[in-house]
């Protein structure tokens, strides 16, 4: 199944859901990643970065510096699609809202700073109504 293309269509339909719990970015040239514990890996030059929950991150003593609030939108975005990245980026950096974004294979998932989650959904959830 393709997914959708059209950003007027992706934008007001992307139904931002923010999903329970607290996430950590680590990396490790050297630790051996139980990926059952990992919502995604990605490796780069300097070693594996990889997301998980901050309590299985505290738990095997991962280092971290920030923890995140995990939002995912719940339209089947097309990997192709152009410019929902950029609309949703925008208006969260309008609220100060920095945002790291995954790209899966049915859904964009955006990580916020922990504290701003609930108000990253409302703005996302503006931008889907002023659509």
């Amino acid at each position: 199944m393709n997914g959708e293309t059209n950003l007027n269509v992706l934008i007001s339909t992307m139904k931002p859901k923010l999903n329970e719990g607290e996430f950590v970015f680590c990396s490790s040239k050297t630790i051996k990643i139980d990926i059952a514990h990992c919502l995604f890996f990605f490796k780069e030059n300097e070693g594996i970065t990889f997301v998980c929950a901050k309590s299985y991150a505290d738990k095997k003593k991962y280092a971290y510096s920030s923890v995140f609030s995990w939002i995912t939108l719940e339209v089947h975005s097309a990997l192709e699609a152009v410019g929902l990245t950029a609309a949703f980026s925008q208006a969260l950096a309008k609220h100060d809202i920095s945002c790291n974004v995954v790209a899966g294979y049915y859904h964009d998932h955006i990580f916020v700073q922990r504290d701003r989650g609930v108000e990253a959904v409302k703005v996302l959830e503006e931008l889907t109504a002023s659509n």
